[in-house]
């Protein structure tokens, strides 16, 4: 087997025991059961744990990236349903989805006490998604305040999933949430 494609194996069974036990059960030893695979292996691809971690949370940005652009199809679909894609994609309404939104949360929780997590550019500045939802915000018209009202977009979405994760709001009631506001933004 290829090289990237064992180290690809072994990220996906890191992702798939955080996404059924939680991160914090994601063991070296743990993801190599769940890989198939033996121990020393995940050590031959991955020699640290912190390793195996940052390398799965980039495959965890590149899989989302993937899945907004499977929503949105070919063509340009205009800015408020690229903005609309990138916000229902960060919410958990499938497997994958859930998948992602209980791991990065994970990610972000143990960044408080992880100064390696914490600072990884997809922890440490969210400042490449803001950058894309301001300027689709200002294609749209939302004016001088575009960078705040991406701020707020990106901080309803991550608390709406919180909130669907955790079943005390249905995946459909926090996308009416966010449709609404981009109604609004795009009425100012």
């Amino acid at each position: 087997m290829a090289r990237d494609q064992r180290r690809r194996d072994i990220v996906e069974a890191l992702l798939r025991v955080a996404g059924q036990r939680g991160l914090h059960a994601a063991t070296m030893r743990a993801v190599a059961a769940e890989a198939g695979v033996s121990l020393h292996l995940v050590q031959h691809y991955f020699e640290t744990k912190e390793q195996l971690l940052l390398s799965a949370l980039e495959h965890l940005a590149e899989r989302m990236a993937e899945r907004v652009k499977a929503r949105l199809g070919q063509g340009d679909p205009g800015p408020r349903a690229t903005v609309e894609a990138v916000l229902a994609e960060a919410l958990p309404t499938d497997e994958e989805s859930r998948v992602f939104h209980l791991v990065y949360t994970s990610y972000m929780v143990l960044a408080v006490t992880d100064p390696a997590l914490a600072s990884h550019p997809l922890l440490a500045a969210p400042t490449a998604m803001e950058d894309f939802i301001t300027d689709r915000l200002r294609d749209m018209g939302a004016g001088p305040d575009a960078r705040l009202e991406a701020v707020a977009l990106l901080a309803m979405s991550a608390g709406l999933g919180a909130a669907v994760l955790a079943g005390q709001r249905s995946a459909e009631d926090a996308m009416t949430a966010m449709r609404h506001q981009l109604d609004r933004l795009a009425t100012c």
